[in-house]
């Protein structure tokens, strides 16, 4: 499991998916813990496609996987 220190290390977002990233925390008022758990599921998503770089389809994807966490468990 990845550490803060570490996922700023392996988690560097291009300018587009870190406006992204941006939006979405403040469009669904996530806290920096719900931040890096993106990032981490960003990056796994990232290696599954073989990718050095963690690109937009991948952040979308791991926020979504994050909005459907949400929705599921709110009563």
């Amino acid at each position: 499991k990845m550490r803060p220190p570490q996922i700023r290390r392996h988690c560097r977002l291009p300018s587009d998916a870190e406006q992204l990233m941006k939006n979405a925390m403040e469009d669904m008022g996530l806290s920096a813990r719900a931040h890096d758990k993106i990032l981490r599921i960003g990056r796994t998503i990232a290696d599954l496609a073989d990718s050095e770089q963690i690109q937009v389809a991948h952040l979308s994807e791991a926020i979504n996987y994050r909005t459907l966490d949400r929705s599921y468990w709110q009563v």
